[in-house]
């Protein structure tokens, strides 16, 4: 909304007006007014949700302080979600088709995490949201996604082609198509030619391989999205783990947005040029000073937890982010925590049941799933045959955090040199 005052400012040559047309200075005011919003406006969310007495009911693991975080306000994904979407709705470019499908997915991610929250704490249901409903909102986002991607004809890219010069530097340059066009070419990290187009998987199908090659991009899609979300969502269980993470994630996203919208700096790191990405810039802004902004609150020891409201809406985010700007090859890498923690309860549930029917009782990979929670657990604790016993005494829930943070800079600074590393 202030985007276009100030454009019709610039046009009266207003002194100062024409700040808002440079894309760094609005994701500045961005990421400023989402933590400013995360900060101030948190305190007052927080006070009301104690005061609604909507407390965290707390699963019993026997974990150290667990307990002591019984009645800790949840729902907070109330503040993440307001951090963001205030500062996009009043810096960003709102007829950009890639802000309004970001904006679209955080509140519907955030809308299918706030039911599963309210049954839990208004209806004294622990089970929550069906885990059937929740599936059909995933994939529902993913549908959309991909369907818009499909038909909006702001949805193009112009694809970089390299050049090689027979000369004694074999110098390489960089050449783009001569239009955009409708493609579903994607990155692929560490190939020297690293588009990827999906419609090459079906090649055998002639004529009708684009299709299918679309069909494809939106079964990606809609799977990306479910993963990321249970990601993020399973991550979701110490103080300040997955903000911490999704800030980290949210950084490199940013980083991805601004050269892929950017012909030059896409020229020099020879990657696609994706006409109007780049005011995706500003809604990763906004999207790390929302997440920063709610660490004030939910560091350790947490005065208030995400809950799903917040956790499906982050992991949504992350995936639709990474999809429409052709970089969801760099998630596994850029994701890694995420990723873990959801092949944890996947390996962890799968060998339970397979040796509890071969053996006659279930056997453990770890201590306990998600991963996080292995290292909050002795052995001696759990009980039973455990293949991995190690670390043997109790990691600190403070230190995990931060080792689980660094650890998601080093996979994020590895995502963002794949662009060079080939």
């Amino acid at each position: 909304m202030l985007y276009y005052l100030f454009q019709w400012l610039h046009e009266l040559n207003f002194p100062g007006a024409g700040m808002f047309n440079y894309l760094t200075f609005r994701a500045s005011v961005a990421f400023i007014l989402a933590l400013l919003c995360a900060t101030i406006f948190g305190r007052k969310i927080i006070d009301k949700l104690q005061r609604l007495q909507i407390g965290e009911t707390i699963r019993d693991l026997d974990l150290e302080g667990q307990m002591a975080k019984k009645g800790t306000p949840t729902m907070g994904g109330i503040i993440i979600l307001i951090a963001i979407v205030v500062p996009c709705l009043l810096i960003g470019v709102l007829d950009n088709i890639y802000m309004l499908l970001m904006l679209f997915t955080t509140i519907f991610m955030g809308c299918i995490g706030f039911m599963d929250d309210y049954i839990k704490v208004f209806r004294k249901n622990k089970d929550g949201l069906s885990g059937r409903y929740k599936i059909i909102g995933q994939v529902g986002i993913g549908l959309v996604v991909g369907l818009v991607m499909f038909f909006s004809p702001q949805v193009v890219m112009i694809e970089n082609k390299t050049q090689v010069i027979n000369n004694q530097e074999n110098t390489e340059i960089i050449h783009y198509a001569s239009k955009a066009e409708k493609s579903t070419q994607t990155t692929i990290p560490f190939f020297k030619n690293n588009n990827f187009d999906y419609a090459d998987i079906f090649s055998w199908a002639g004529q009708h391989k684009q299709l299918l090659g679309w069909f494809f991009f939106v079964f990606v899609t809609i799977f990306i999205v479910t993963a990321m979300s249970n990601g993020a969502n399973l991550t979701d269980g110490i103080d300040g783990l997955a903000a911490g993470t999704s800030a980290i994630q949210g950084v490199a996203l940013g980083i991805l947005a601004y050269v892929s919208g950017n012909i030059k700096n896409a020229a020099y790191l020879n990657i696609m040029y994706i006409p109007g990405s780049g005011e995706l810039f500003v809604f990763a802004a906004a999207f790390i000073g929302a997440t920063i902004g709610f660490l004030w609150y939910n560091a350790y020891p947490a005065q208030v937890f995400m809950g799903d409201t917040g956790s499906l809406a982050l992991g949504g985010i992350i995936a639709v982010f990474a999809i429409v700007i052709r970089k969801e090859i760099l998630l596994p890498i850029l994701a890694g925590i995420f990723l873990v923690e959801n092949l944890s309860v996947i390996v962890q549930t799968t060998y339970f049941k397979y040796t509890r029917k071969k053996y006659g009782e279930g056997r453990r990979i770890l201590k306990v799933a998600p991963l996080h929670h292995h290292y909050q657990k002795t052995a001696a604790q759990v009980g039973g045959k455990i293949l991995i016993t190690k670390p043997l005494n109790i990691v600190q829930e403070s230190k995990l955090t931060t080792r689980f943070w660094l650890i998601g800079i080093m996979l994020a600074v590895l995502a963002v040199v794949t662009l060079k590393v080939r």
